[in-house]
Parts: C-alpha cells; sequence; structure tokens
C-alpha cells in the first residue's frame, strides 16, 4: 500500500465494436499510473461485460478504478451507480481522467454522492408521473398497458369485413396494419358479443 493509502490503481477501457482499438485509452491510463488494465470490446449499453465484472470481483480496500472517460465505464447512469456502489462496499476508489471525477477526495465523493441524488431524484419522478398516468387511465376507464392501435370504428369494419367474407382475416390484417391473432380476438369477442 502507498503511502496516501492506494493499493494498486486498476485501468478499465473499453471500445465498442464499431470502434478499432484502445491504444488512446490504454497510453492515457497508462500513464496516469496504472499498473494493471483490463480492456475489452463491448458496448457501454450492456451490462454482461467479463473484463469490467473480473475486475470488480478482484478490486481491494485502497484500490482505485481508473477509466479515461466515465462513458467508458458504462453509458447507463443506473449502472453507473451500481458500480460505484460496489466500489464503496469494497472501500476502493474511482477516477475518471476526462471528467476529473476521483472519489478518493472528499470533493469527488460529495460528486458522485450528488449524481446518484439526482438520480435517485429522477427515479422517484418517474415514479411519480407513472402512478399518476395510471390513476388517470383508471378513472377514464382504461386500465394501464398500450393505447389499442385500432379505433372502435375500425375493428367494426374488421369485423363487418371477415364476416360477410369481403375480405379474409389475413387480409384485414394486412390492410390496417395489424397481427393477424389481433384479428382473430376481434371476431372471438364480436361472436361472445352476440351468443
Amino acid at each position: 500500500m502507498t503511502s496516501s493509502g492506494i493499493t494498486m490503481q486498476i485501468g478499465y477501457a473499453r471500445i465498442s465494436t464499431n470502434e478499432q482499438d484502445a491504444t488512446a485509452q490504454v497510453a492515457a491510463l497508462r500513464s496516469a499510473g496504472c499498473e494493471l488494465i483490463f480492456k475489452e470490446k463491448a458496448s457501454g449499453g450492456r451490462w454482461e461485460r467479463p473484463e469490467l465484472h473480473r475486475l470488480l470481483g478482484q478490486l481491494r480496500k485502497g484500490d482505485v478504478i481508473v477509466v479515461w472517460k466515465l462513458d467508458r465505464l458504462s453509458r447507463s447512469l443506473k449502472d453507473v451507480l451500481t458500480i460505484m456502489e460496489g466500489v464503496r462496499q469494497a472501500k476502493a476508489g474511482f477516477r475518471s481522467l476526462t471528467e476529473a471525477i476521483d472519489t478518493t477526495t472528499p470533493a469527488g465523493r460529495m460528486m458522485m454522492q450528488m449524481v446518484g441524488s439526482f438520480a435517485e431524484f429522477e427515479r422517484e419522478m418517474l415514479r411519480e408521473r407513472t402512478k399518476a398516468g395510471l390513476d388517470a387511465a383508471r378513472k377514464e376507464g382504461r386500465i394501464g398497458g398500450r393505447r389499442p392501435k385500432l379505433k372502435p370504428e375500425q375493428r367494426r369494419e374488421i369485423v363487418r369485413l371477415v364476416t360477410k367474407g369481403k375480405k379474409t382475416a389475413a387480409d384485414a390484417a394486412r390492410l390496417f396494419g395489424v397481427h393477424p391473432a389481433t384479428v382473430s380476438r376481434l371476431l372471438q369477442q364480436s361472436q361472445k358479443g352476440r351468443a
């Protein structure tokens, strides 16, 4: 362990599948003092990244994960916060070279707490909007879910065309841009209504 309390600086370099190589990232991580660098070729939106999970699995107290840029860690704020929580629990640190985020400093820890607070606020707002939308839908007599693709008059027209033999169920489905199963459901509902 060094005098600053850091055991090891571990780099993580990620390139997405359309990028060519991680040379610039690796060079920046080496010049920042990383002794060990995990390289990965995967989308930042995916959670299944074996090298990242291998890195997280061997983190020790005092280690610092270093990335060239925060979006190299993940493009998902939720994933970034999950990773940060794991880093915190391991009593390790995190540094992003480009954004100058460093959780080994009080200012860096405060910055990550603020990011976490904003993310939690965003989740709460989303929950409230969803609940308000569902409540409004119930008051209008709708239960949650997607809006029907067909208007009532279109549903009646499909039933009329198919029952009168003017169109097959498959033709009606193509004509109205719906799945044939939707037409079958409409016909069944129509039969039940007459019974």
